[in-house]
């Protein structure tokens, strides 16, 4: 496989674990808040994220720093469109904003 096509493959591995991070994080805090137990969902999910993201990153790069630079943007770049897809819309937040105000 060329050398591109291998940076492209880590660059989506990062993408991918990126997603997993992020969606988890998003998914954990929903969960978490309206458990009964919401420190034992923060913390398992901490390292179960922490875990699988570790492990895939140091498994695609593979000892060589330029795999680890790609691998690392990629999840940036899940970490950008996470932000973008949870975000929530300006009109609510404004809304919100202006019901709760004292």
């Amino acid at each position: 496989m060329p050398d591109w096509m291998t940076m492209a493959a880590v660059l989506l591995v990062g993408v991918m674990l990126g997603l997993v991070f992020f969606a988890g994080l998003w998914w954990t805090v929903r969960r978490g808040m309206v458990s009964a137990q919401p420190a034992l969902w923060f913390i398992t999910s901490l390292v179960v994220r922490g875990a699988v993201t570790l492990g895939g990153i140091y498994l695609v790069s593979a000892g060589q720093w330029q795999r680890l630079l790609m691998c690392l943007l990629g999840f940036w770049l899940a970490r950008a469109l996470v932000l973008r897809l949870t975000r929530e819309p300006q009109r609510e937040r404004v809304a919100r904003e202006v019901h709760d105000a004292p």
